[in-house]
């Protein structure tokens, strides 16, 4: 049997980083989205390193025999392989925000330092810092011999040396506040003057450690990210609310996994930082950068005003044939809806559960929720619907990553509020995203509901790409159902109709479709695979995508990020990536089955943790029309020759560039235009 090769996860996990980062070099690109996407960049990457370089330190550090992770490298070897593909990124961002900054002027919007403040503003920034910035200074003095202080995760740091006549010299480390705005901006009649806060405070440094009557002062910026792993310690006592709370305290004091400095920084500075953070050159990365970091900050930069270096804003549309004026469920009964936001409003999703929170005939409410945004309105209709006597069950995840704090906030005002909660399952995240709703009437129990690939997150639903199924399919919503009630009694399975569910049958289900289209393929048939995911990496499906691929069916994939699959047979699978001004969500699966296409959505990637380790839900497209609508989503995207890039080829993320004769096809835009004119007939 054939040795397969698969690309390593962290490598192609940089791989897509680089692709976000395109966005910022990219001249076609809005100036101040492309400043936007180096904090989307640096937000990531930031990400990367709390989380897999995390995990590949602990197994280099573990006692176990080194496992080879990538073409022959084993962990210790892999984390030495990041580091320099994550200094070569880093130099392409630098590169990238100068050229950006320097572009700017030509708008009239300039950066300035500590050095180069406009005079006319110097008693602005004066002010400016005593009120604002100097009462949420944290300021600590180092002495070589007391212990260090801890370095909170992914905070930025001034490191202060102060040279003075009655001393050789002090350290001290300065938090750059997280309180306040990053960016402060000076306006002027016909320009626009940028200063970060950091500067303001280099400004001020005399006027800060003047006590110590200082002839000089080097201030340069330092960074470190933390192992972000929740910790549980096995305690009977505590609730599971409590201790996730407890582990989210203690990541503030991970491992130190990067160290991130300026590389103007002297080295007897560097040395001692280093010996006081206990830094591995072996398991640590350690990474000289600029005089700026923290850019995930540049994810907020200021719109200053001028349209014409932003985006154009694109009004949500109204869905096709779905009339919010009558009643939502009669709408619904005649007939399953496919709700794809941004382009479509997330208002359908809101009003659906406002008016089941008031319907009197609704006697129940069921939802999982993964992450919900910071001003709820799907939190406010649950509560609501509680308060109006209707049964409601919300399953949350306490352990959706980096949204813990958020969640167990809500998790405590929703049962404050009368709601039952579910707290997941043991050694399972629930990452279904699935809603079902009952209503009693005069001809009996009636069941409608929803299913998503994303979060009902309306924040996040105009950013990301999304697919959400309402239906009155009474198989559908029973199994919906007996997912709640397996939230329930966990330790039974249930039997369902039309719902695949992780981790008992998604991945066989799978590979089952895959073999069947193989099967069509050796007889000569129509076969043929399309499949839009986020993430790629379980080495069992791209085996078999593989051996499908060498049986003659032809494979489309368009990934967004991490893809483990390597294409070995151009004429029969081709691999794609979409990265645009929205974050691709949307995961679904097209099989050609003889050509009567049999479609798919789900909330989940093919991970081992989606497949194994977490609650998904993928449900069938029963509705023709829709089917047929997904199969031409797909194909504009597969059309797409300005945002697709080919990945894992020999030239990483090429441009699909268009041809001399064919016009651009941006997918995103050409989606939207495609709803647009559905509305327009």
């Amino acid at each position: 049997m054939k040795q397969y090769t698969f690309k390593n996860r962290e490598i192609s996990w940089l791989d897509f980083n680089a692709r976000v980062l395109q966005e910022a070099e990219d001249s076609n690109v809005p100036l101040i989205e492309r400043i936007r996407f180096i904090g989307i960049f640096s937000n990531n990457l930031d990400e990367f390193y709390k989380v897999r370089y995390a995990t590949v330190k602990r197994i280099a550090l573990s006692a176990k025999k080194q496992k080879k992770l990538y073409k022959g490298l084993n962990a210790i070897d892999l984390l030495k392989e990041i580091t320099k593909k994550t200094i070569s990124l880093q130099n392409r961002s630098t590169n990238a925000l100068n050229t950006i900054i320097d572009k700017l002027k030509s708008e009239n919007i300039f950066f300035v330092d500590e050095k180069s403040i406009p005079k006319k503003f110097i008693n602005y920034i004066n002010e400016y810092f005593i009120e604002k910035i100097q009462p949420q200074l944290e300021i600590v003095v180092l002495d070589e011999k007391s212990k260090f202080p801890n370095l909170t995760d992914s905070s930025s740091f001034l490191t202060i040396k102060i040279i003075s006549k009655s001393f050789d010299h002090k350290y001290a480390l300065i938090k750059i506040p997280t309180q306040l705005d990053r960016f402060l901006v000076l306006n002027e009649t016909n320009c626009k003057y940028v200063i970060l806060i950091d500067d303001i405070i280099r400004y001020h440094l005399n006027e800060i450690f003047e006590i110590f009557s200082p002839k000089k002062i080097n201030a340069n910026m330092i960074k470190i990210s933390r192992d972000a792993e929740l910790d549980f310690a096995y305690d009977i006592s505590k609730s599971y609310l409590e201790k996730i709370s407890l582990s989210i305290k203690n990541r503030s004091t991970g491992e130190p996994v990067r160290f991130v400095y300026d590389d103007k920084i002297e080295k007897e500075t560097l040395d001692f930082l280093l010996d006081k953070l206990n830094f591995d050159n072996n398991t640590d990365s350690i990474i000289p950068g600029g005089k700026y970091h923290n850019r995930r900050d540049y994810m907020s930069f200021p719109s200053m005003n001028q349209n014409k270096l932003t985006y154009e804003k694109l009004k949500p549309l109204d869905l096709y044939n779905f009339d919010l004026s009558k009643n939502i469920f009669d709408t619904i009964k005649e007939r399953d809806y496919l709700l794809h936001t941004p382009f479509h409003k997330f208002t359908y999703i809101l009003r659906f559960l406002t008016e089941a929170s008031i319907d009197p005939s609704v006697t129940k409410i069921s939802i999982t929720v993964y992450r919900l945004s910071k001003l709820s309105s799907v939190a406010n209709a649950l509560i609501n619907a509680a308060k109006n006597g209707k049964e409601v069950t919300v399953q949350i995840e306490l352990q959706a990553r980096f949204d813990e704090k958020a969640n167990i906030k809500y998790a405590k005002l929703l049962e404050e509020q009368g709601v039952k909660l579910i707290f997941g399952i043991q050694n399972l995240k629930v990452h279904a995203k699935i809603c079902v709703i009952e209503r009693k009437t005069a001809k009996g129990l009636e069941k409608y509901g929803f299913i998503s690939t994303g979060n009902f997150n309306e924040s996040t639903a105009k950013i990301y790409t999304d697919f959400t199924l309402f239906t009155h399919n009474k198989k559908i919503l029973n199994d919906i159902s007996k997912i709640f009630k397996f939230f329930n009694a966990n330790y039974k399975n249930f039997k369902y109709d039309h719902l695949k569910l992780s981790p008992f049958d998604t991945q066989s289900f799978f590979t089952k479709m895959i073999k069947r289209e193989i099967k069509n393929a050796k007889k000569g048939l129509p076969a043929s695979i399309k499949i839009k995911l986020n993430s790629l990496t379980s080495y069992a499906m791209v085996e078999e995508l593989y051996k499908a691929a060498k049986q003659g069916v032809k494979i489309k994939l368009i990934i967004r990020g991490i893809c483990c699959l390597i294409p070995e047979n151009e004429k029969n699978i081709e691999v794609i990536s979409v990265v645009d001004r929205f974050l691709e969500h949307t995961r679904f699966f097209i099989f050609n089955n003889n050509g009567k296409n049999e479609t798919y959505i789900s909330s989940a990637d093919w991970m081992t943790r989606n497949l194994d380790n977490r609650v998904e839900v993928t449900c069938p497209i029963l509705d023709k029309s829709i089917n047929d609508e997904i199969n031409d989503i797909f194909n504009i995207y597969w059309s797409d020759n300005i945002k697709s890039r080919r990945i894992n080829t020999e030239i990483p993320n090429q441009y699909q560039s268009k041809l001399k004769s064919k016009k651009g096809i941006r997918s995103q835009i050409e989606i939207y235009n495609y709803y647009k004119l559905k509305l327009e007939k």
